[in-house]
């Protein structure tokens, strides 16, 4: 018989660091807002890309869900520039 951990998240498993694995839940979840944003919206990348004030290519990557070329910061100020805020709350 084989015992495995649990994880409470699908990042505690592909991280060991839990900073690092709270850090890519939180970009995750910012990552899937904007898209959400940008797929309701009806935008282009090059549309998009305009509206959040990047280049193209990034909006590439964040439809592709390349996770590493994001910082926290970078997807709060992209939703900052359409109008959304993010809270806080620690569990």
């Amino acid at each position: 018989m084989t015992i495995s951990k649990g994880y409470h998240n699908v990042f505690e498993a592909l991280e060991d660091n839990p900073a690092m694995a709270q850090n890519l839940k939180i970009r995750s979840e910012l990552m899937i807002a904007l898209r959400q944003y940008i797929e309701d919206a009806g935008l282009g990348q090059k549309e998009a890309a305009d509206v959040f004030g990047v280049h193209q290519p990034r909006i590439s990557d964040l439809m592709r869900g390349k996770i590493d070329k994001f910082t926290i910061d970078r997807l709060v100020n992209m939703l900052a520039r359409i109008g959304k805020t993010v809270k806080v709350k620690a569990a």
